[in-house]
């Protein structure tokens, strides 16, 4: 097991971006909590450049930097491995174990079950479970960006031809497909969609050659929930919408706009209850609705006055009644299907 405490070298929004999250956690210099920081660990099993995981990694520094916490953490962690680097940092005493187990769920449990006095924050497919009371889960919930994205995206297609790739047809990408297509359909009501998945949370080339795919099938808008896609809008001249992170500034005349994660609030929620001794079995997943401030619409930046002034207007209207929890994104996680 590898701890990577130096990413200076790092260069996907793990920097700035960092710093960036520590600035909106809006905490005074030092600590939040009257104590030493809480110890913290992250299993990660794909790159934290990686954009769902990345999330969790820049809020965990932003901590860091705050001095709330100390961070360590390993990446690339296969499923048959992930149990026993939990178990490894366990007995190191760590208090708060956060990552994400969806290809690895009963195993996990099975550890969280021998350290009872250890914390765990982990990703998973499942709601909490009394059984596991040590053990906290979460997912991006982001449904509402997804949406307000799809009805920029509804917007800006020229033919109503969407193609969308994904990792693999589980809750937490099928919910963000359906959204964002419900969004689309704001503006677009005819729109088709040509559906993918490539069984791969990180495999770029391969995302990159499905999207060349939907691209010759006729699609002149792409969403990118992979890295790889956007590549290959850029490549051939379409454009694309992004998931989980901005990448605008990589893709100035490609990435439309982006429906963005914030671990933070899950986070700092979770740290709250270590340091009051309360943390139980509990869905975090709620702290990632845009209620909470879990997730947003990413700045147009380059498309700034290129988006139709009636579609800003409705993702005006629906963003305000999102936040007055008027309006309700539909939440499902059934797989999409191409149509």
């Amino acid at each position: 097991m590898t701890d990577r405490i130096d990413i200076a070298r790092r260069r996907l929004l793990l920097g700035a971006g960092g710093a960036a999250a520590a600035a909106g956690l809006g905490l005074a210099p030092g600590r939040l909590f009257a104590q030493e920081p809480i110890s913290v660990a992250g299993i990660y099993t794909v790159p934290v450049e990686q954009q769902w995981v990345s999330r969790i990694h820049v809020a965990a520094e932003a901590a860091k930097a705050a001095g709330q916490v100390s961070y360590v953490f390993s990446e690339n962690t296969s499923n048959t491995d992930y149990p026993r680097v939990m178990r490894e940092y366990a007995e190191r005493g760590v208090k708060l174990i956060i990552g994400e187990i969806f290809g690895v769920e009963q195993e996990a449990r099975e550890v969280v079950l021998d350290y009872p006095e250890t914390a765990f924050l982990l990703g998973s497919s499942f709601l909490d479970d009394p059984a596991y009371p040590n053990l906290a889960v979460f997912d991006n919930y982001i449904q509402d960006a997804s949406y307000l994205s799809g009805i920029i995206a509804g917007a800006m297609t020229q033919t109503g031809n969407i193609g969308m790739v994904g990792g693999f047809p589980i809750p937490e990408v099928n919910r963000l497909m359906h959204a964002f297509m419900a969004g689309v359909r704001e503006t677009r009501a005819d729109a088709r969609f040509q559906v993918s998945f490539i069984g791969s949370w990180f495999d770029p080339p391969k995302a990159k050659e499905t999207a060349f795919a939907m691209i010759e099938a006729g699609a002149d808008l792409l969403y990118a929930e992979r890295f790889g896609v956007s590549d290959a809008a850029k490549e051939r001249g379409v454009l694309a919408i992004g998931n989980v992170i901005d990448t605008q500034a990589d893709y100035p005349e490609t990435v439309v706009a982006s429906a963005l994660w914030h671990f933070e609030p899950t986070l700092q929620a979770a740290l709250a209850r270590v340091a009051e001794g309360t943390f139980e079995a509990a869905n975090y997943g709620v702290y990632s609705y845009m209620k909470e401030g879990g997730c947003s619409l990413a700045p147009l930046g380059t498309f700034e006055g290129k988006v139709p002034q009636a579609a800003l207007d409705l993702v005006a209207e629906r963003e305000a009644a999102i936040r007055a929890g008027s309006f309700e994104v539909a939440i499902d996680d059934s797989e999409p299907r191409s149509a």
